[in-house]
C-alpha cells in the first residue's frame, strides 16, 4: 500500500499530517523517536524471522515425504 493509497484511507491532508508529527514530537521529543524507531525494526525483523522458522518447519515434512518417494 502506496503513501497515498494510506491517505486516502484515512482522508489525510498535508495540514493534518504536519500536526500528528508535531503532536509526536512534542509527546516523545526528538531522542525518543529513533529509539521508539529501532525497536519498532527490531520487533518487526524478529516477526519475520517467527514466520519463516514456521514456514520452515511447515515445508520440512512435506520435503522429507517427497524425497522418500523419489528413493523408492
Amino acid at each position: 500500500m502506496t503513501l497515498n493509497g494510506i491517505l486516502a484511507l484515512f482522508n489525510l491532508g498535508t495540514g493534518e499530517i504536519i500536526i500528528i508529527v508535531a503532536i509526536i514530537l512534542l509527546l516523545f521529543g526528538g531522542k525518543k523517536i529513533p529509539e521508539l524507531m529501532r525497536g519498532l525494526g527490531k520487533g518487526v525483523k524478529s516477526f519475520k524471522q517467527g514466520m519463516n522458522e514456521i514456514e520452515d518447519e511447515i515445508k520440512k515434512p512435506i520435503d522429507d515425504l517427497n524425497n522418500k518417494d523419489q528413493k523408492d
